[in-house]
């Protein structure tokens, strides 16, 4: 019996449509990233980006356990002298929600030359209405 190895013409990709609302952020981040990489499919491989599309909507109404909207705290830093710049979870989530879900779920994603193709296929979305097909996700 021989080797079964995944030929770019056999990736089939679907769409995953996952509504955040009233849902953990952690549990969203985590079931967008395995669909993302495609570790939900028998075929999966490490070394090829077999993943699916994935759209998430009602971004602005996920949830935080415990004090996490108050207390976690965004970096990023300008690379000039004083540069670092910070905001709070609470107030990222008032002026874009969408971020806060992508950068759990980068997270989540490996850190290698797929993580950009991966990210590609992320679809986030503050309200409900999307342009994409409307099949819900149940993975």
């Amino acid at each position: 019996m021989k080797t079964y190895s995944v030929k770019a013409s056999d990736i089939k990709r679907e769409w995953h449509v996952i509504d955040a609302g009233d849902e953990i952020l952690g549990k969203v981040a985590t079931r967008a990233a395995t669909l993302l990489s495609g570790k939900h499919k028998p075929m999966f491989v490490r070394n090829m980006d077999v993943g699916d599309f994935v759209v998430i909507i009602n971004a602005g109404k996920v949830r935080f356990t415990g004090k996490k909207a108050v207390q976690k705290m965004y970096y990023r830093h300008s690379q000039y002298p004083g540069g670092l710049k910070q905001v709070s979870l609470e107030k990222q989530m008032e002026q874009t929600p969408e971020r806060v879900i992508e950068h759990a779920v980068k997270g989540m994603l490996p850190r290698n030359r797929l993580n950009a193709s991966m990210m590609k296929r992320l679809r986030i979305f503050a309200g409900a209405d999307h342009p994409y097909p409307k099949k819900i996700s149940n993975v």
